[in-house]
């Protein structure tokens, strides 16, 4: 897979109330991640991957990389036919918040 490049738009940059994610490939957008940064959580509310992209790992590659980065990520909201992605993913679904939550257990290693 081609190297994927992840360009972050803040919302306190922007005139939007959530953090906005460009992903691309060679200067193409492949896709688009609406989600929410608060210090050390990250918290995903949509991974958009353009239809002649997917099916070829893009969304799976920025989610290790969020978990990666940050100590907490947060899916949600999921739907019902996206719940085998975020367990294949390592997310535990949370019932007090109904969304579907990884912890980094190594974040404090860094």
């Amino acid at each position: 897979m081609d190297k994927l490049t992840i360009k972050l738009t803040n919302h306190e940059n922007s005139q939007s109330q959530y953090d906005w994610v460009d992903l691309e490939l060679n200067n193409s957008r492949v896709g688009k991640v609406r989600c929410f940064i608060d210090g050390n959580e990250c918290t995903i509310y949509s991974i958009v991957i353009y239809p002649e992209f997917q099916g070829k790992g893009y969304g799976k590659k920025f989610v290790e990389l969020t978990k990666n980065k940050y100590k907490k990520v947060i899916a949600d909201r999921v739907r019902f036919n996206a719940i085998g992605f975020w367990e294949k993913m390592d997310f535990i679904y949370d019932k007090n918040t109904e969304n579907w939550v990884y912890h980094n257990s190594k974040y404090n290693l860094h």
